[in-house]
């Protein structure tokens, strides 16, 4: 009697240039086993083909270039088996593989299936430093301008593309072909390449989140007023209201110290209280 399982068969996400990995075991009476591989790539006839691979304590046995879909296997020998899908570097928005194995051992046979689904990815993206909006815009329009032919309502080639302000030197981009987005960012003078791994969401989270105009203020710090009646005028930073984003504080030449409240937007920071 031969079975087939896996301690995780969950559908993956998997973003372009990278593996979705399932871990197997088999159990037969035999100790040779035969492994028969099924695939198909989707949604649609013209998705990019995956590589399907067989593996064992990380060395391969069997992958889907092989002309057969079939390999003999000792399953003795056979230590930690894995099944990888591994998704095109030119994938699509949710082009797919489905994958079923089967295992013979000649009197039963016993089978599970997998699928993979091509994700997004975050790349970051190096920029001369205080060119990050210029190389993003220009990133931006290359992508807008490009006239190549994508598939109704699924992939292209930028999702989107965020510049932080307190990050300099670096902008992260959202998107499917990553050998199309590092070509593309040849021809962006402000642009100097990508980093080879992309990021989580959990890593540029900080990022995403709109930082608060009385972050960094002090009480006692000496600002300028930006905006507003009292524009060019210097005070001294008495109170900070966090959670209306304000400061209250008392100009400095003023004759009589009068508290002026204003919205943190409308100051800069010249001096920190010691």
């Amino acid at each position: 009697m031969v079975g087939i399982g896996s301690t995780n068969s969950e559908p993956k996400s998997v973003q372009a240039g990278f593996s979705a990995i399932w871990p197997i075991s088999v159990s037969a009476s035999d100790n040779t086993v035969r492994f028969i591989f099924d695939y198909k790539f989707g949604p649609d006839d013209d998705a990019p083909e995956w590589e399907v691979i067989l593996q064992n304590d990380y060395k391969e046995i069997w992958s889907s270039a092989r002309a057969s879909k079939e390999v003999s296997v000792n399953i003795n020998d056979a230590k930690e088996l894995k099944v990888l899908a591994v998704c095109p570097k030119g994938a699509r928005y949710e082009d797919c593989v489905d994958i079923t194995v089967t295992v013979s051992d000649g009197a039963s046979d016993a089978e599970i299936s997998f699928h993979a689904t091509a994700t997004k990815s975050i790349l970051t993206m190096k920029t001369q430093i205080d060119q990050e909006i210029t190389a993003a815009t220009d990133l931006y329009n290359l992508i807008k301008d490009d006239g190549t032919e994508k598939r109704p309502g699924s992939s292209q080639d930028v999702y989107a593309i965020l510049c932080p302000d307190n990050l300099r030197g670096y902008v992260f981009v959202e998107g499917m072909n990553v050998d199309r987005l590092r070509e593309k960012t040849r021809s962006i003078k402000k642009a100097r390449n990508f980093l080879e791994d992309p990021v989580s969401i959990g890593e540029i989270e900080v990022y995403l989140k709109p930082l608060s105009t009385v972050e960094g203020f002090e009480e006692g710090s000496l600002i300028e007023i930006t905006k507003g009646p009292f524009k060019g005028e210097k005070a001294r930073v008495k109170h900070i209201d966090e959670s209306k984003e304000e400061i209250t504080v008392e100009l400095i030449d003023a004759m009589m110290p009068i508290p002026v409240t204003l919205n943190g937007d409308s100051v800069r920071v010249i001096e920190k209280e010691m």
